[in-house]
Parts: structure tokens; C-alpha cells; sequence
């Protein structure tokens, strides 16, 4: 082992803080690490590999320290070298990676070579689709991507088909998933092949069958280390457990109020039952944060406190002065978004750089109304952890066939989707499009005019493309006499294409459903297809122009975790947005739980100035839906809050407290001639409990009955009917 240090291992010790310094220093036995949002978790993983080291508790390669991803294992990586003075020998890297490293050394186990190949996504479909068709199972209703879910879903659970039982719900696409689940495993091991979830389940498969090789790691890896644990899976969780079954050094750092990625197999409930399943354990919470100000901590603390499944820690901070949370709302999404503009364009003129601002939402369609509002603002700005809206796949789609609607002759547009959804065109028919094309010096289009007019395009496929060109022809005339937003919601509907997305099992199926809403909302605001046609070419010329490095970011909350910035803008705090809607119908508490430990990472990434938005009114579609604030605005407390006025909801609109009593008000007062029609004073009526009486007084749905037998009650007309 090298001996050198940079540093001496005192010195490292007292840069830390007292519970940081206490989470280097356990040692030995079980630790758990609850690290709150910037308290320095990274700094004590490395210093503690570093205090290992340079103590000689450990040579380097008795060391195992796992993380997610690749940037986070080479920062660990470069830290401890500064550290130290030594990089050689460490277990250092991503699940995956140690997977990989050990699995190659003993492939012949799992009837493989150590020279496996790692299939990545597109691969895998490719062998899924192949498998479908060789078993005769229809690829439109349960197409491969959904397989590859189920299946990746039971790797993640540690389960190989001889484990998956009816518990594991066997019976999903149509009763085919177990079968392609045996077949697939076993077409990987002939071509000598694995997949991402095999690089942890083989890891098991190893340990469990083989308990030497089991021992030899267990034995060998004296202290292990885990970033980031609240995201772990099943396999991996039980992977950790059985290397830590030896010298049960197992150190875990993680933070339970970040667990914000179940929808791809993480298991909050690692660690949060760590102390039971280590007895011995010892827990140390980092609740020091060195990033933010004590407003948006405190902000983030009460929000949090609402979650019943948590281990419990509360930030606080050494800063002592710091700004309050600016609250804003909005009339609707469009002034939300020059709402935003202008903040942007005020810090910029006090010298806040735009790279230390953010843009964080729930969903992608959010990012259409910021991304035109800075463009024509002229500022900068880059869509991280996803394309810019326009650049979306199912928007450039929707698109192409607005293109062939307006300029027929328009051939890349066309071939973009005269197959999507698939109607039966391949290769040899795109040929003899092109050709016949071609031969008259025309358009695709007009060629399969040409071609369905001389019968030359006959059977299933002629049939389509004679309903494409009737189709596209139809929505082209209903572009005079309909509003244009109407027009595109009739071609995604009557194309398939909506429904094409509808019926993917794929999990991005429902942001692009959400996407292909936004982009209707956003027709309108053109008066024609040929002024948005111009708009998009002009938006994707001038981002096109954009290869600057100041600038702001846009992202999803997803997205945002790790990262922090000086100046940070959360909008679209409204129920069913966020918390969102379809979250909470799918896993209910757990899911409402997930959507506010998204607020707390949400609102936790702001160092300096943070501002919550909502707005009184969306556009769904073609349709305004009235929305309310989000529950987690409510959930801050109001010292931490500065309620900004102005705008046009705030100025011309009645507050959002007065417009929803209006609402109520309005609706009372139908309600109240509604039921005065209904009933009058002495209508005799029948009560399911109370039986038959008489009206007293009516006051909108509140009735004053005397019953016969029961007496006088006060009751609602809902429970009782005429007689």
C-alpha cells in the first residue's frame, strides 16, 4: 500500500464538523448515515475510505465502495486519491461495474465466458421482438418494451424465472411474461450475453449457489461502503447484505427524504428498516447543511415532517441572514412563464449568472412555455436530462403530419409518418413509392395518388394508404373551418398516433401523452398552421444558434437531484400537477409520500433565492381546467414565506382565496334554486334511516325535517326524495 498522504489523517479529521467526524470514526459494525440535503455526504464517504487507509485498518483492496453512477464513482475515485496519495487496488465504482468485474471472473459458473457482452436497450428489444415472433405472440399488444419492463422489474426484485410465482403476478401480457422470461435468459446465455439487471442477479445467483465464492468476498471486502442507499432495489439490498454477512462493516449513506425513484425499482424501505436488519447498528444524522439559507431549510424541513415513513432528521444551517421564499400567484400559465422572464432578466441586470439559475418542474410538457418565453427574451438556456420540447420525438411526429397537411409536398415529412402508427408499409413499398415519384418528376404524396388511381396499390396495404391520403386530405379542408387547435386533435386521434402512445407499456408513454396535450394547448396561440410552422422553424433555428455556456437550465425535479444553484424557480405548484394526479391514483399514500419527498429535493437544490409559482388556470387540450395550489404550499409555514403581488390574477382577478369563495358562493346559490325546485316547505318525504316527514325550512341543501317517528333533524337533500 502506498503510504503517502497528502494530508495527514488529523487534519482531514478536523476539517469535518462533529457529526461528520463521528460517521468517519465508527468504524467498525454496522453505520447508517442519514445525510441530509447538502451536509457533506460526499466529504465524509472519501474522508472515511481515507481514515481507513491511512490508519492501515485496511490494504486497498479490502475496501468496496459502491455508488449509481459513473460521475459520482470517478468523484469519489479523484477524492481519495487527493486524499491519500493512492488509487490502486480500491473496489471502487457503480453497481453495475462491480457487477461486471466479478461476474467476468467467474462466467464458466453461469455458463458463460469471461468475455460476455453487455446488451444495451436497443439490443435487448431486438432479441425480445425476435422471441415474440418465433412464439407467435402478437408484438402490437404486448410489444417488446412492455416485456422488458416486467422482466427488468423482476431482476430488480432478485428474481430468476424458477423464483417468479404468482405473487410476481405471472399471468401479466397475456399470460406470456414468465414463458419469454425463460426463453429470453436462456437466448443470453447462448449468444454469451448479458443484460444490465443480470449484472446484479447473476452477482446473486453466484453467492447463493457457490458459497465459497461467496466467502471469498465476504472475507475479503472488509469495510464496505454505499452511496446514495435510499436507491437501491431489491437485488441490490440483498446483494450488500450477503457481502456484509462476514465483518459486517457495512456503511451506508443515503437519505431517506430523497427516495424519489421508485418507478425504476427503488426500495425506500432498505433504509428504513437498516436498524432491524442490522441490530447492532448505529446511526448518525448530518443535519448541518452548508448550502442553503435558513429560511428555505426550515421551508424544507416542515414540508418533509408531513411524511409518516421517514427515519426523521431536520436540517439547519450555519448562515445565519438569507431571503425568504418568494411566493407567487399567477393568473395562468403564460403569465407564470413572463412572471418568470422578468425575475430571470431582474437578476441578471444585479450579476447573477444564468448558469447558477434553474428552471424545475414536474413534468417535461412544462418546460414549452419557459422555452418560448426565453427565446423570445433572447436568453439562453438548456434543457438538461431531456430534449428541448421541440426536439421531443412525439412532438417532431405530431409535427411531420402537420407538415404533409400543409404542404403536401413536403416528402421527409411524409416518410417520417406514413408508417407511425404502423400500417403495413415496408421497405420494398417505400421503394416503389420512391420510384414511381421519381419516374413523374412528383411528390411521394401525389405518387401514391397516382398509384391507388390505377389500382396498382391493392389488398390491406392499399386500403391504408388510400385511408391516409382521405384522411390527410379531410383534416387539410377542416383547417378553414375549424380552430387550428381542433384540427391537430382530430389528426392524433383519428391517425392512431394517440393511441399508439396510449398503449405502450414503455414508462416514458405517459409524458409523451403529456407532451402531445401541451402541444395542442399551445396551437392556440397561432391564428394559422403555417404562422406555428414558421414559429417552430424559428424556435429550432435559434436554439440551434445557442452554443454559449451562460446559460439557465431547465429540467424535471427528477433530474435536478445532486445539483444546486444560486437561484432556483419552482413552478407549477397546483394539485394534480404537483402532487401529480396520476402518481397518487397509482400508489396513493406511497405515492403522495414520493411526490413530497420530490418538493424536499425540489426545494432543497437552492443555495441563495428560491420562488414557488402556481396558477389559478390551465389549458388541457383545447379545454381550461381551474386548478388549486398545491397541498405543499400549504404546508410551509408563512414566516418562511413573501407573498409577491401584481400580475393580472393578483391585480385584475380577485385573490385565489376570494375567487374560490366566488366559485363556492355561485355554486351555493344554484344549488340552493336548484333544491328550491326541488322541494318547497311541507313536501312530505321519505329518509332511509328517519322514514317518512315533512320540510320545515330549506336553506340550498340543508333541510329542516319533523319526522313522524324521528323528530325534528337537520339533513342534507341528497339522503332524502320526494313522496
Amino acid at each position: 500500500m502506498n503510504e503517502t498522504a497528502f494530508l495527514p489523517d488529523q487534519t482531514l479529521l478536523d476539517n469535518l464538523n462533529e457529526e461528520q467526524r463521528l460517521a468517519v470514526e465508527t468504524t467498525e459494525g454496522p453505520l447508517l448515515v442519514l445525510a441530509g440535503a447538502g451536509t457533506g455526504k460526499t466529504r465524509v464517504l472519501t474522508t472515511r475510505i481515507a481514515h481507513i487507509l491511512l490508519n492501515k485498518m485496511a490494504w486497498p483492496g479490502e475496501i468496496l465502495a459502491v455508488t449509481f453512477t459513473n460521475k459520482a464513482a470517478r468523484e469519489m475515485q479523484e477524492r481519495v486519491t487527493h486524499l491519500t496519495g493512492t488509487s490502486q487496488a480500491l473496489w471502487m465504482g457503480t453497481f453495475h461495474s462491480i457487477g461486471a468485474r466479478i461476474i467476468r471472473r467467474h462466467a464458466e459458473k453461469l455458463g458463460l465466458t469471461s468475455s460476455f457482452t453487455i446488451l444495451d436497450t436497443d439490443d435487448q428489444l431486438r432479441l425480445l421482438k425476435t422471441i415474440l415472433i418465433e412464439q407467435n405472440i402478437d408484438d402490437k399488444n404486448t410489444p417488446p418494451k412492455l416485456f422488458a419492463a416486467i422482466i427488468g422489474s423482476w431482476k430488480d426484485q432478485g428474481l430468476t424465472p424458477d423464483k417468479v410465482t404468482n405473487g410476481q403476478d405471472i399471468n401479466q401480457a397475456g399470460g406470456h411474461a414468465l414463458k419469454v422470461y425463460r426463453l429470453y435468459q436462456e437466448r443470453l446465455k447462448s449468444l454469451n450475453a448479458t443484460d444490465f439487471g443480470d449484472l446484479i442477479l447473476h452477482m446473486l445467483t453466484l453467492f447463493t449457489t457457490y458459497q465459497d465464492i461467496l466467502q471469498e468476498y465476504a472475507k475479503r471486502f472488509k469495510y464496505i461502503l454505499v452511496d446514495e442507499y435510499q436507491d437501491t432495489n431489491v437485488s441490490q439490498y440483498l446483494w450488500l447484505r450477503l457481502l456484509a454477512s462476514f465483518h459486517k462493516n457495512i456503511c451506508c449513506v443515503g437519505d431517506d427524504d430523497q427516495s424519489i425513484y421508485s418507478w425504476r425499482g427503488a426500495e425506500v424501505g432498505n433504509i428504513l428498516r437498516f436498524e432491524r436488519d442490522y441490530p447492532n447498528a448505529k446511526t448518525v444524522r448530518l443535519e448541518c447543511n452548508y448550502r442553503s439559507t435558513p429560511h428555505i431549510l426550515a421551508a424544507a424541513s416542515a414540508v418533509i415532517a408531513n411524511n409518516k415513513g421517514r427515519l426523521g432528521k431536520t436540517l439547519w444551517t450555519p448562515i445565519k441572514e438569507g431571503e425568504k421564499i418568494k411566493l407567487k400567484s399567477l393568473w395562468d400559465e403564460g403569465e407564470e412563464s413572463r412572471f418568470v422572464g422578468e425575475e430571470v432578466e431582474a437578476l441578471q441586470h444585479h450579476k447573477v449568472s444564468l448558469k447558477d439559475m434553474a428552471i424545475l418542474v414536474r413534468a417535461g410538457f412544462q418546460t414549452r412555455s419557459f422555452e418560448e418565453r426565453f427565446l423570445t427574451l433572447g436568453i439562453p438556456y438548456r434543457v438538461i436530462g431531456g430534449l428541448r420540447f421541440y426536439e421531443r420525438a412525439e412532438i417532431r411526429d405530431a409535427i411531420a403530419y402537420l407538415r404533409v397537411l400543409a404542404v403536401p409536398q413536403d416528402d421527409l415529412a411524409l416518410e417520417r409518418i406514413i408508417n407511425l402508427p404502423k400500417r403495413g408499409i415496408g421497405q420494398a413499398t417505400m421503394q416503389q413509392l420512391h420510384t414511381t415519384a421519381r419516374n413523374l418528376n412528383t411528390s411521394l404524396y401525389n405518387g401514391i395518388v397516382h398509384l391507388l388511381q390505377i389500382g396498382e396499390l391493392k389488398g390491406k396495404l392499399g386500403a391504408a394508404l388510400d385511408k391516409f391520403i382521405k384522411d390527410c386530405d379531410r383534416w387539410r379542408s377542416q383547417l378553414d373551418s375549424l380552430p387550428l387547435a381542433e384540427v391537430v386533435e382530430l389528426v392524433l386521434e383519428e391517425s392512431g398516433y394517440r393511441l399508439m402512445w396510449a398503449t405502450e407499456k414503455s414508462p416514458e408513454a405517459a409524458g409523451r401523452l403529456e407532451n402531445l396535450k401541451e402541444l395542442v394547448r399551445a396551437m392556440g396561440e397561432f391564428e394559422s398552421l403555417g404562422a406555428f410552422l414558421e414559429h417552430v422553424s424559428l424556435v429550432t433555428e435559434a436554439t440551434n444558434a445557442n452554443n454559449g455556456n451562460d446559460m439557465i437550465s431547465l429540467m424535471t425535479l427528477h433530474a435536478a437531484k445532486g445539483l444546486e444553484f444560486d437561484v432556483v424557480f419552482l413552478p407549477g405548484w397546483e394539485e394534480g400537477v404537483f402532487p401529480h394526479q396520476r402518481a397518487m391514483d397509482e400508489s396513493g399514500t406511497k405515492g403522495l409520500e414520493e411526490e413530497r419527498r420530490l418538493a424536499y429535493v425540489g426545494i432543497t437544490r437552492a443555495r441563495k433565492k428560491l420562488f414557488i409559482s402556481h396558477a389559478a388556470n390551465r389549458r388541457i387540450y383545447n379545454q381550461w381546467q381551474s386548478s388549486i395550489p398545491s397541498r405543499f404550499i400549504g404546508e410551509i409555514p408563512a414566516e418562511h414565506l413573501d407573498k409577491l403581488s401584481g400580475g393580472m390574477y393578483n391585480a385584475a382577478r380577485p385573490t385565489q382565496k376570494d375567487w374560490a369563495g366566488e366559485v363556492a358562493a355561485i355554486l351555493g346559490h344554484a344549488a340552493a334554486k336548484v333544491e328550491e325546485s326541488r322541494f318547497s316547505t311541507g313536501t312530505r318525504i321519505f329518509h332511509q334511516k328517519f322514514g317518512y316527514g315533512r320540510i320545515q325550512s330549506i336553506n340550498g341543501k340543508h333541510l329542516e325535517i319533523e319526522f313522524e317517528k324521528a323528530g325534528h333533524k337537520k339533513v342534507l337533500s341528497d339522503y332524502v326524495e320526494p313522496v
